[in-house]
């Protein structure tokens, strides 16, 4: 029988959509399949409280998404995405009530540290001065380099624990800023690796930015799905696959699915070893989020606060690393780390005229469905004094509706699977490349493979080069 398709792709998420463009550009003939009625995995956006206020459902905030070398080859700009730049990227406050903020400028980020400067600047200009060669070697699989040395000056650091590399910082500020930026890792600040975590965001906001999208996230996938669909891809919504009867006929099928989903799927196809390496795959820490519709801006005690894209919020590094290391223990912490975007302070689509947006999260244990409400109100409350006065609307989602949601998010895991020294390569499974199932015309492009969570599709990228070249 002739296939139907040369390619179909399951799931449109970040890697599911690049995964998408790469096969068609290649000439072959693409289907992307979507299990909901709208394109974008992680990139969507909903009325989740009051008729009029936007809502990013997951994804918020995009320096991946900007400085990332895949979305940049692609025309967006000609499908509507439109970056917006916050003046300040993040503001993280501390308990003695001063601010210390992530800014694009190096230097001006850098003039915050005082005794720190120079240790700021040694750490961060060399990745910030190369990153246009070394991100195609640090968002990848693992490979030969094409730039083995700086490459290497980069994973010296980035191999270490988040509070072993803090130790080069003198001031509790830049300590402060460094947690707050590590703990994006979703996991204890002394594990292994979390640097890279660290390094990674901060050095991609120094070179691109910390942007937002005019419109919310899901603006990128319609972005992407429209230039997939203008070089010829077809796309079908509603339709979840939970058996391999329901894909077309193919010569490749590519999921942008977590290992989990794929062997409910697939499983049937595969060896007893890839199976039993898909179940070892570890899932890590979920998140509670909150979205708030605002009767005003939010009144941070700073002024400097009311600049900044995303705040994070939970005091110095000890702070930091004491609530994560609870929570990785299955345990609450009191004082969480509290990521919040404000998106509607720089783009106007997001709320009625006078009204604005907020959006936060904090991690808690896989699987968790106790409401951290009060948790993140108290937080944020520490910080801005009379924000519980200026809601007007409010929508949460704990860990087991998250995963509901996105079934990608297993426990409420928006990384798709802990990003710890053991399954930094090896994700999903130790294998000549992670995106090769044992089945030879099924390949995994999801965030659960190679480079890992975040918006920038590099995981569907190199799945679909990897398959061009086997079967095409």
């Amino acid at each position: 029988m002739n296939p139907t398709y040369d390619a179909v792709v399951v799931g449109s998420g970040p890697n599911g959509l690049s995964a998408a463009i790469v096969l068609q550009k290649h000439g072959l003939n693409v289907l992307l399949i979507e299990g909901k009625d709208t394109i974008g995995g992680g990139m969507r956006t909903m009325e989740l409280t009051l008729p009029g206020f936007k809502h990013d459902v997951c994804s918020a905030i995009h320096p991946m998404a900007a400085a990332g070398p895949f979305f940049k080859t692609l025309p967006l700009a000609q499908y509507g995405l439109e970056f917006i730049h916050p003046k300040t990227l993040a503001g993280h406050p501390l308990p003695d009530g001063t601010v210390v903020s992530l800014h694009r400028s190096l230097f001006e980020t850098a003039d915050q540290l005082g005794r720190d400067r120079k240790s700021y600047i040694e750490l961060f200009k060399p990745l910030v001065d190369h990153w246009d060669a070394l991100s195609t070697d640090i968002l990848s699989p693992l490979k030969i380099p094409n730039n083995p040395i700086k490459l290497g000056s980069f994973g010296i650091n980035a191999l270490k624990p988040s509070t072993y590399l803090a130790q080069k910082f003198k001031e509790t500020r830049t300590r402060a800023l460094w947690a707050g930026m590590a703990a994006h890792g979703i996991q204890p600040l002394t594990n292994i690796a979390t640097s890279a975590i660290g390094m990674v965001l901060m050095a991609a906001g120094h070179y691109g930015g910390w942007p937002m999208i005019k419109g919310g996230s899901q603006s990128l996938a319609d972005a992407l799905a429209n230039y997939f669909k203008a070089i010829g891809g077809k796309i079908e919504t509603g339709n979840m696959i939970s058996h391999l009867s329901q894909i077309p006929d193919s010569k490749l099928v590519m999921f942008d699915l977590s290992p989990k989903n794929l062997l409910k799927i697939a499983g049937e196809k595969f060896s007893k070893l890839y199976c039993w390496q898909l179940n070892r795959f570890r899932y890590g820490m979920g998140v509670f989020k909150m979205d708030f519709a605002l009767s005003q801006p939010i009144p941070w005690k700073s002024e400097m606060l009311r600049d900044a894209g995303t705040v994070h919020l939970g005091g110095t590094l000890e702070d930091i690393k004491k609530s994560e290391k609870l929570i990785w223990e299955g345990k609450y912490s009191q004082n969480p780390y509290v990521l919040l975007s404000q998106q509607s302070l720089f783009d106007k689509t997001r709320s009625p005229d006078g009204y604005h947006t907020a959006w936060a999260y904090c991690h808690v244990p896989a699987g968790s469905e106790v409401d951290m409400s009060s948790s993140i109100l108290s937080q944020i409350e520490k910080y801005a004094p009379g924000f519980k006065e200026s809601i007007i609307g409010k929508h949460t989602f704990n860990s087991r509706e998250i995963e509901n949601y996105n079934p990608n998010y297993i426990g409420g895991d928006i990384n798709a699977g802990v990003q710890d020294w053991s399954q930094i390569f090896t994700r999903p499974a130790l294998r000549i490349s992670p995106y090769r199932t044992s089945f030879k015309n099924f390949y995994i492009c999801s965030a659960s493979t190679p480079p890992g969570g975040g918006v920038h599709g590099m995981g569907g990228y190199y799945a679909a080069k990897r398959a061009i070249k086997d079967l095409f």
